[in-house]
């Protein structure tokens, strides 16, 4: 007996790092909601959105749009063949969102006053428009996901009840996804003097979404790609191709915004000349946009499994990159001693290492998280029941 509990209760290596970022994660959010913020955090007034905003709430929200964008290929165009796809894909997203929200409850000066948010709304605060699709699209991805964890528990009835309503509710959760990835965009309108020309623009909203469906289904060509290595599944080769050849189209139609944009606004003239911002601004579009856009107009790359996942990597780094960009590097921020703007002024705010540690232990619940559900529940099924007429 004593043989067979220590076999139950042997953990992999990776599994004990993960647990061992939560766990000091766990200790500086203990540190912070005890002492304040300015315990833990290098923010500041000039910085006050760093490492957290950048990393846990733009790039965060970006990664998890794969759980839209292959819901309505499936239940709105129809095209079953992807259902499959599905179930990972939402577990995903919604693993996303709620690592998110985790992380700004410790990210907020006064997380105590949340209830503030619904007593005392600024209806002209695109951060109240971001918080309500938040918390809309968190549970209509629960409403999604749902009918997994009721087959778990042999709920087939109500399981079935909840498919007849699936695509309506799946159409409102794409529009709703929608609006809030260009809204992260459109919070960033209100810095026009702030945001480096070559990432401000009116149009940011739409820049937004595009990219988003670009990191989606690079997240989805990403995830897959992992799970199969860990879990010692078959990799969906004949369906991954097919979404990886969509991708040169919308980091195409990505360029010609971007660049027309920049054309129109007659901002090309900081494409090379702009020190630091040039490198960063080549950085995204090279590696994140042109890159993965050439090798995927090739079907050999995308038809192999190290073609996809080195295809979908370099999308997501190159967004991240993005993200990071238009929120914290390319952001001109007072210098705090002489109050003269300075672009990448970052002598006067670098994360700290209690910040970093929050993210990662929020990352590492993450992944755990994934795999339990893996573990537990029918995650991985070849084929989901069809959704019943109503």
């Amino acid at each position: 007996m004593q043989i067979a509990l220590n076999k139950r209760l042997r953990l992999s290596p990776l599994v004990v790092v993960l647990l061992a970022f939560m766990g000091i994660a766990i200790i500086v959010a203990i540190v912070r909601y005890a002492v304040g913020i300015g315990a833990i955090s290098n923010l500041n007034n000039a910085y006050p959105w760093g490492f957290w905003v950048s990393f846990d709430l733009y790039t965060g929200i970006a990664i998890s749009s794969g759980a839209f964008i292959i819901t309505s290929i499936v239940y709105i165009f129809e095209l079953e063949q992807f259902r499959p796809l599905v179930r990972p894909t939402l577990l995903t997203g919604s693993l996303g969102y709620i690592m998110e929200v985790i992380a700004l409850l410790v990210d907020l000066g006064h997380p105590e006053r949340i209830w503030h948010y619904f007593v005392y709304q600024n209806f002209s605060s695109f951060l109240l428009v971001i918080g309500l699709y938040v918390m809309a699209y968190s549970a209509i991805m629960a409403v999604e996901f749902v009918p997994v964890v009721f087959e778990r528990l042999k709920w087939d009835k109500l399981a079935g009840f909840l498919r007849r309503f699936m695509k309506p509710v799946v159409i409102v959760g794409a529009v709703i996804s929608t609006l809030h990835q260009g809204a992260l965009g459109a919070l960033l309108l209100i810095q026009p003097a702030k945001l480096h020309p070559l990432w401000w623009t009116p149009i940011l909203p739409v820049l937004f979404f595009i990219s988003a469906l670009a990191i989606g289904v690079a997240m989805t060509l990403f995830e897959s790609s992992l799970s199969s290595r860990f879990y010692e599944r078959g990799l969906e080769i004949h369906l991954l191709e097919k979404l990886a050849g969509i991708l040169p189209f919308i980091l195409g139609i990505y360029l010609l915004v971007k660049f027309g944009q920049l054309s129109f606004a007659g901002d090309l003239k900081y494409l090379f000349t702009s020190g630091l911002m040039s490198v960063l601004f080549w950085t995204e579009i090279l590696a994140g946009v042109v890159l993965p856009l050439v090798l995927f107009s090739f079907k050999k790359v995308r038809q192999s499994p190290k073609g996809l996942f080195f295809g979908a990597t370099a999308v997501l780094l190159g967004m991240i990159v993005n993200r990071f960009n238009v929120s914290w590097f390319a952001v001109n921020h007072p210098d705090p001693l002489t109050y003269l703007p300075t672009f990448m002024s970052n002598v006067h705010y670098a994360p700290s290492l209690p910040e970093v540690a929050v993210s990662l232990g929020i990352f590492s619940a993450g992944i755990l998280a994934f795999g339990m559900a893996v573990k537990y529940l029918p995650v991985f099924e070849e084929k989901e029941p069809h959704e019943e007429k109503s």
